[in-house]
């Protein structure tokens, strides 16, 4: 399948100061993308040269399959910027029509595409009220819903979470899912990294205007990981597991992996974080069958994935 989004060495300099350097960006179609980066490292650069609001200083954006000229993703593309315009005076069904004759949609639909997207993002019963009475997280659901009044194919969402209150973020989570349903591709960007993890199916991480890695949110996880950690819960001999993996440590065994750390989980006195340099299945097999051929009461053999937030950090960290 074409992907949806596709950049060819994306570069965006302003003046001496590179802003995007050589991006190779991939988002394929129907799914969740999200863009993480410390501050400044290009998300915002990249996201406006997606929407067609700057042009590269060089290089190519292929969207659904077509090379993006001036002018040509304002029909593909929905964007929704980090800080947003809402006109004060307007009523919220206004505030869609006045962008729906913006994009010259047809009298005869517009009532019917309002009223379908105010549905969609459960903003029916505030269709007569003045936008400035709405809250942020109402704020943020009908910018949605103007990035989507032309039924575009592709999302941008710039820091689309950003200031919402917990339960604003659940909805957004759950709008986001319903989008893909429809259809849509959506590429977000944010700091919130523990719910890019729930809702996103990619993400990439970009710094100083480079792409680090991208991929699956599970792909990314491992390559970033290195190996493997497990949890190891024992009903009784804590102590006694400690020195049988500091054995194996010490005087690694054929069939058996080698240990790159370990250390008492702090919210479970019983139980033990194991880390090995091979992820492989087998070995953590192996393991276990070791632990118990010691005479050691396992409760809880898991593996335990780093968080998103450890990832970045690590992958992020300055030298």
């Amino acid at each position: 399948m074409t992907p949806a989004i596709e950049t060819l060495n994306l570069t965006r300099r302003y003046g001496r100061m590179v802003a995007l350097d050589k991006l190779d960006l991939v988002v394929e179609q129907g799914s969740i993308y999200g863009f993480i980066g410390p501050n400044g490292a290009g998300k915002t650069t990249t996201l406006r040269l997606l929407a067609g609001l700057l042009e590269p200083t060089s290089g190519e954006i292929r969207m659904l399959g077509q090379r993006l000229v001036p002018g040509g993703a304002q029909r593909l593309v929905g964007y929704m910027p980090d800080f947003f315009g809402v006109y004060d005076d307007l009523r919220v069904w206004e505030y869609l029509d006045f962008f729906a004759r913006c994009y010259g949609i047809d009298p005869s639909r517009r009532k019917r595409a309002v009223d379908e997207l105010l549905s969609l993002v459960d903003l029916s019963g505030k269709r007569n009220a003045y936008v400035q009475s709405l809250s942020r997280g109402m704020q943020q659901r009908l910018c949605l819903a103007h990035a989507l009044v032309h039924d575009p194919p592709v999302l941008l969402l710039d820091e689309p979470a950003s200031g919402l209150d917990p339960r604003a973020r659940v909805e957004l989570r759950e709008l986001l899912r319903t989008l893909r349903e429809m259809g849509k591709t959506v590429l977000l960007s944010s700091h919130i990294l523990s719910e890019l993890a729930e809702v996103c199916t990619e993400i990439g991480i970009i710094e100083s205007g480079k792409m680090m890695v991208s991929g699956p949110v599970d792909v990314v996880r491992r390559q970033l990981q290195g190996g493997s950690r497990l949890r190891i819960r024992l009903l009784r001999g804590v102590d006694a597991a400690e020195a049988a993996l500091r054995q194996l440590a010490s005087a690694p065994s054929a069939g058996l992996p080698h240990l790159r750390g370990m250390r008492l989980d702090p919210s479970d006195e019983r139980a033990l974080i194991v880390e090995l340099d091979d992820a492989d299945e087998g070995m953590q097999t192996a393991l276990l069958a070791y632990l118990v051929g010691q005479g050691l009461a396992v409760s809880e053999f898991r593996a335990q994935a780093e968080n998103l937030e450890e990832l970045f950090l690590r992958l992020t960290a300055v030298d």
